[in-house]
C-alpha cells in the first residue's frame, strides 16, 4: 500500500504529458465550469497534482486567488512550472492538516485525491473548516473499477504479468471511494449540509493504444510495483497494456469509457 501515493521520479512528467490528456483534462474543465458558476474570490484546491484543475480554475476565474496544495513535492514542482500567475500560489500542504485559518476559503476544490485521503472524514472535515459558511466543496471521484475501461483493462494486464507486485493497483485504491451513500455519508459526517452527486461518464482519449499504455504503466504509482520485478518490468508491462487497450483503438485514435462523480457539498 505504501507505494500507491508515490508520484516520484519521472513520474510527474509522464503524468502530465499522457494521463493528463487521457482521463484528467476532461473532468478539469467541469470541475472549473461548476467553480465558475459558484464564483467564488478565493479558492483552495487541494491534492492538486501537476496542476491541470489549478490552470482550468484560473482560467475561468481569473480574477481569483487560488492555493493550490499537495503533499507530494515532485507533483507540485510539475504544477508550479505549468501556471505562473500573481493570484496563484503553490504549497506543499496535508489535506488532512491545513495550515491555513478557519473560513479562510469561497471554495476548496479537489480532484480525484480523496480516493487516496487515509482517513475520508477528516479530510472533508478540514475541507469544511477552512470554508467560510456558505461555502463549496467541489470534488471529483472515480466511480467504480468497471466503469472505467481503460485502467480496468490495463491494469488487469500488468497484474497478469506480476501477480505478486502490481496486482490489481487500480482496484486497490482509486477506484473504490465510489459508492455514493458512504461518499454522502462521509461529507454529512464532516460538517456539510448539503450534498449533491453527479455521475458523468465521459471519453477518455489518446493519440493510440501505445500512448494509453505507456500513461497508465509509467505515470501513476503502479510504476513503482512493476518496477520490482527487473530491469525489463517497465517495458513487458507497458507492451501488455498496449496489446489489451488495442480494443478500444478506432478511426478517432483511442477512445475508451470512463465515468466519476462530481460532488457539490455546500457548508
Amino acid at each position: 500500500m505504501g507505494t500507491d501515493t508515490i508520484f516520484a521520479g519521472s513520474i510527474p512528467a509522464i503524468y502530465d504529458q499522457y494521463m493528463v490528456p487521457l482521463l484528467f483534462r476532461p473532468y478539469a474543465k467541469i470541475l472549473a465550469e461548476r467553480a465558475q458558476v459558484i464564483h467564488s474570490k478565493r479558492i483552495l484546491e487541494t491534492a492538486a497534482g501537476t496542476g491541470i484543475l489549478t490552470e482550468a480554475l484560473h482560467e475561468t476565474l481569473p480574477k481569483s486567488e487560488i492555493v493550490a496544495t499537495d503533499l507530494n513535492l515532485p507533483m507540485l514542482k510539475r504544477a508550479a512550472q505549468r501556471l505562473d500567475a500573481p493570484n496563484v500560489r503553490f504549497e506543499f500542504a496535508d489535506a488532512l492538516a491545513l495550515p491555513f485559518d478557519d473560513a479562510a476559503f469561497d471554495l476548496v476544490a479537489c480532484q480525484f485525491g480523496v480516493m487516496f485521503f487515509p482517513d475520508k472524514v477528516k479530510g472533508h472535515g478540514e475541507a469544511a473548516r477552512v470554508l467560510r459558511t456558505g461555502g463549496s466543496y467541489l470534488i471529483a471521484i472515480w466511480n467504480s473499477i468497471d466503469r472505467n475501461l481503460a485502467t480496468r483493462v490495463a491494469g488487469r494486464a500488468v497484474a497478469d504479468l506480476f501477480p505478486e507486485h502490481a496486482a490489481a493497483f487500480y482496484e486497490r485504491i482509486p477506484f473504490r471511494y465510489f459508492d455514493t451513500s458512504v461518499i454522502e455519508h462521509d461529507l454529512r459526517a464532516a460538517g456539510f449540509n448539503d450534498v449533491n452527486v453527479e455521475t458523468i461518464e465521459l471519453i477518455s482519449r489518446a493519440p493510440s493504444a501505445r500512448d494509453a499504455a505507456i500513461g497508465l504503466t509509467q505515470g501513476t504509482p503502479m510504476r513503482s510495483e512493476i518496477e520490482k520485478s527487473g530491469p525489463d518490468a517497465l517495458a513487458t508491462a507497458a507492451d501488455a497494456a498496449e496489446v489489451a487497450l488495442r480494443q478500444f483503438e478506432g478511426p478517432n485514435g483511442f477512445e475508451a469509457p470512463m465515468s466519476a462523480h462530481i460532488v457539490t457539498a455546500t457548508k
